[in-house]
């Protein structure tokens, strides 16, 4: 019997372990489809003759696909299975990137919009998948997922230019690059799918999270999320443009781009991990915050080479943080995986529907203005009103603790 028992724990512990390899692949695809747009921006404008407001779409369109979509996704993972309605998710983001560097102008558009909704689905259902899977290690999942997602936004940015310009690629196929991606997901992914043991019973009332609209807590996690969603793709967008305009050529605004990212990472994993170690996390909140602010503060000032590579540093720290611990409140902020689904849902989708703004603001406020200040203030502020939500969302409290003292 101790044989039996030892081959079944080996066999767990095998599946497991093929669990997170799985969702670190989903991972991987979640950012590079979307980050490795703001290089090109210069190229796909001038190829496709559409203006800096045109060409913020490229990254407002997956941003309202989210907001769109995050709340049907909860209802899709409901019904099919969290992890079939992640694979078929999947399958539409592949798709969409083959239209999108196919295409004319409305091909770009168009794929752009398939990709959104691909992203979306994983975007909403990863935290419950990572909280029905791994209760107890909430915030070391989410830290594992979201450096993953990270390291792939980053290595993205990077790589746009050198794949485009220095391999000959062109913009289009440095965007078809990162389907291979997606294909390695969907190979890694289809044995975790279980069409009957995946669906979950129909809920109604507080169980499927009908209640979180009337709940502070987790509108105070929605708007943490927004805001740094906000900041985040706004800068993936134009923050190249910002330092070209200072005098960096395109290839060293890509690389400034990456290094923001990459700068990141280790904040990513350690903010999730340390949010699990304590019960209130709002001194986490308010060190990102500075930290951050420090950054954005940088930028406005300028500088030679090393004080742009400090302030990407800077801004890199406080994004990797902010998404982390986003994502880790809504495991922290729930008791079960449904109600982390729900969260995720309800904030990705507001969240990602105010985060939708901020490219395609700033591309109107530089066609109007010629003058990237008024962008990196609005950052700032931005900034502000993120760290004053996390704080709010960082206190040791359940949204279900609101519901029960309604009732």
């Amino acid at each position: 019997m101790e044989h039996n028992a030892l081959e079944s724990a080996k066999a767990i512990h095998a599946r497991n372990t093929f669990f997170i390899i799985g969702i670190i692949l989903v991972a991987f695809n979640l950012r590079p489809a979307i980050t490795s747009v703001g290089p090109l921006v210069g190229s796909i404008r001038e190829d496709l003759g559409i203006t800096n407001g045109a060409a913020g779409l490229l990254t407002t369109i997956p941003l309202i696909a989210f907001a769109v979509l995050s709340p049907l996704a909860p209802k899709m993972g409901n019904r099919y299975g969290n992890e079939a309605a992640v694979f078929g998710g999947l399958v539409v983001l592949f798709a969409g990137m083959i239209v999108r560097s196919f295409g004319s102008t409305v091909g770009l558009f168009l794929g752009t919009v398939m990709i959104g909704i691909g992203i979306a689905v994983s975007n909403v259902l990863l935290p419950g998948i990572v909280k029905k899977k791994f209760p107890e290690r909430v915030g070391l999942m989410t830290s594992v997922y979201s450096t993953a997602m990270g390291m792939l936004a980053g290595t993205a940015s990077g790589l746009s230019i050198p794949l485009s310009e220095g391999l000959g690629l062109g913009w289009r196929n440095a965007l078809l690059f990162w389907a291979v991606l997606a294909i390695l997901a969907l190979f890694l992914w289809l044995p975790q799918i279980h069409w009957k043991e995946g669906r979950a019973p129909r809920q109604t009332g507080n169980a499927a999270g009908g209640f979180l609209l009337r709940s502070p807590l987790a509108w105070q996690v929605t708007f943490f999320m927004g805001f740094q969603s906000f900041l985040f793709y706004s800068s993936i967008a134009w923050i190249p443009e910002i330092l070209q305009a200072d005098g960096l050529n395109a290839a060293t605004a890509g690389w400034m781009l990456f290094l923001m990212q990459i700068a990141g990472l280790p904040a990513t994993f350690m903010a999730p991990a340390l949010a699990d170690k304590f019960a209130d996390q709002r001194w986490i909140v308010a060190v990102l915050g500075v930290v951050y602010i420090v950054g954005l503060i940088g930028l406005l000032n300028g500088g030679g080479i090393f004080w742009i590579i400090l302030w990407m540093t800077f801004i890199g720290i406080g994004q990797g943080a902010s998404v982390g611990l986003a994502l880790a409140f809504f495991g922290l902020r729930t008791r079960s995986a449904e109600h982390a689904s729900a969260l995720s849902g309800m904030a990705q989708s507001i969240g990602y529907l105010l985060a939708a703004f901020g490219p395609i603001l700033f591309g109107f406020l530089y066609d109007q203005t010629h003058s990237w200040t008024m962008t990196i203030i609005s950052f700032i502020a931005a900034c502000v009103l993120m760290t004053a939500f996390g704080l709010g969302a960082g206190r040791n409290k359940y949204v279900e603790m609101e519901a029960d003292e309604r009732e």
